[in-house]
């Protein structure tokens, strides 16, 4: 029997081939286990219990810093010829309305109602009233604003001459100054034109001349006329705040009209240092189906907006509170907390602080019978 023998040089390659598998294997089994304990870290690590702030006065403390008072003034524009201006006539008047709205990051994010950041598309009704006065501005606009005046005039030629706007407008025609001679005026300006000798002179062909005589004017095209609705500015005011407004802007609305919830961004996406405590989304109740009738519902906000908020000592949050009265159908619950215009995007927490609902709406009449849209939505948003 022949005994093969094993070239050094083989030997060293196979004992540098089990080490590399070796290595790859603790490598393999190190990444495994780093991963594993990543994602047990992140799924699987149960979260603190939240503290239950108990009591009416632990929740104001703890959140009002957190709660803003919000101003969005917005009104009419129009874009002629590419140029856009703002419409200050009577049935296009500048606007302001106020509501709430509560810090949930460091970003500078709020969570407030949709129909406070668009308050012209908050109903099927007022979407239908606001598209009636687009409409007719747009008409009466191209009723009086001809190709002659500048676009560094046009804010001031419309303002000067919205009394004779119309909006039985037909394009090509317009509905100037200008009035067809009646039968009085044309006999008058007829004599003005009876020469010395008393020659028999035709007075329809008289009028004929003086009506050619009027310069024809051209109107600018309603096709080069747009009008719409959009913000001129929107700012928040803090709780103790000395009139101090904060610029802000717009950040999302939802689709769903029947989730009436937006975010509102800082300008500067910082939430101010002075709100310590935000309102934070991982302590909500995102299980609406808990929500029962009798148990306790808490607002901090802005009812009556800028009117109850403004004190002596500066701008100051409220807190209201009452009982759940109807359990949640998926969208809203129903509560008896009193409630009114401003306080529409207010925090509404469970007697341990945690949120519900986003106030909404309520009726004006009759106090006790207010609505807001469970917190589970926010998330979606």
């Amino acid at each position: 029997m022949k005994i093969r023998k094993i070239a050094p040089n083989e030997d060293l390659e196979t004992t540098i081939n089990k080490k590399r598998n070796r290595f790859k294997f603790v490598l393999i089994a190190i990444i495994f286990i780093s991963a594993a304990g990543f994602l047990g870290f992140k799924y699987f690590t149960p979260k603190k219990e939240a503290v239950c702030l108990g009591t009416d006065t632990k929740i104001y403390d703890t959140y009002k810093n957190a709660v803003v008072l919000i101003k969005h003034r917005y009104g009419y524009f129009a874009k002629i010829n590419g140029k856009e201006i703002p419409l200050d006539v009577e049935e296009a008047k500048e606007e302001t309305i106020y509501g709430t709205g509560f810090f949930v990051d460091t970003e500078g994010d709020m969570i407030t109602n949709r129909h406070v950041l668009q308050p012209w598309n908050s109903t099927e009704e007022e979407s239908e009233k606001v598209n009636t006065t687009i409409r007719n501005l747009r008409m009466k606009v191209a009723s009086i604003l001809t190709t002659d005046v500048s676009e560094d005039e046009y804010e001031s030629f419309i303002n000067n001459n919205w009394s004779h706007a119309s909006i039985s407008y037909d394009e090509g025609e317009g509905d100037g100054d200008y009035e067809e001679p009646s039968e009085e005026t044309t006999e008058s300006a007829g004599e003005e034109f009876v020469s010395s000798n008393e020659t028999e002179t035709d007075t329809s062909q008289v009028s004929t001349d003086i009506a050619a005589s009027i310069p024809v004017k051209e109107y600018v095209s309603i096709e080069n006329i747009e009008v719409y609705v959009k913000t001129v500015d929107i700012q928040v005011a803090l709780h103790n705040s000395d009139s101090e407004w904060i610029n802000c802007e717009m950040k999302k609305v939802s689709d769903d009209t029947n989730i009436d919830l937006g975010i509102l961004q800082v300008a500067d996406h910082k939430t101010p240092q002075t709100v310590t405590n935000i309102i934070s989304l991982d302590n909500i109740v995102d299980n609406d189906t808990s929500l029962a009738p009798g148990q306790k519902a808490i607002m901090v906000g802005y009812p009556m907006g800028i009117d109850l908020a403004q004190t002596n000592s500066g701008i100051k949050v409220q807190l209201y509170n009452g009982q759940i009265s109807k359990e949640s159908d998926g969208n809203k619950i129903q509560y008896s907390i009193t409630s009114t215009h401003g306080a529409s995007g207010s925090p509404v927490f469970n007697e341990c602080g945690q949120l519900i609902a986003v106030n909404f709406s309520g009726f004006d009449q009759v106090q006790g019978f207010n609505f807001g849209i469970v917190a589970k939505h926010i998330q979606s948003l």
